[in-house]
């Protein structure tokens, strides 16, 4: 007999994930003044920069218009300095502001912080072990 549903690895990676997400958009507005998506981009933006619209939808996990979209926000918004691309004149650098910097601080310990919430039950050798599994299972999906 094939494995029920909702003891699939899929199934219950995409409940853990609603789960979470669904906790974490109250919180980022709270804690940062961003709705979720747009913090999202705000952390891709400061752990990676300096990144290209493009890069930004890759590390996002975001197609192009909707990376682009939410980029115009963060700029409008003062977090985000666009500047033209240095080997593309038609691409942009996406880089922090200093007032950029200091919500992405407050919303990276929120994502520690999160993190330890949701992984908690879990020893620090099965948190180790958890990450080497996903890092593996992560490198296998992609395509070749």
């Amino acid at each position: 007999m094939p494995t029920p549903l909702d003891r699939t690895l899929t199934y219950r990676l995409h409940q853990l994930h609603k789960l979470t997400d669904m906790d974490s958009q109250s919180v980022y507005p709270q804690r940062t003044g961003l709705s979720m998506s747009d913090g999202r981009c705000l952390t891709t933006i400061g752990t990676f920069e300096p990144l290209s619209v493009k890069e930004l939808a890759d590390k996002a996990n975001l197609n192009k218009g909707q990376a682009s979209r939410a980029a115009q926000a963060l700029v409008e918004q003062g977090l985000v300095r666009k500047a033209d691309h240095p080997d593309d004149g038609r691409g942009v650098v996406l880089t922090l502001t200093p007032a950029g910097r200091e919500v992405f601080e407050l919303a990276m310990a929120m994502i520690h912080q999160r993190n330890k919430d949701i992984f908690g039950g879990l020893s620090d050798k099965e948190q180790s072990i958890l990450s080497g599994l996903l890092d593996r299972l992560i490198a296998h999906a992609r395509p070749r």
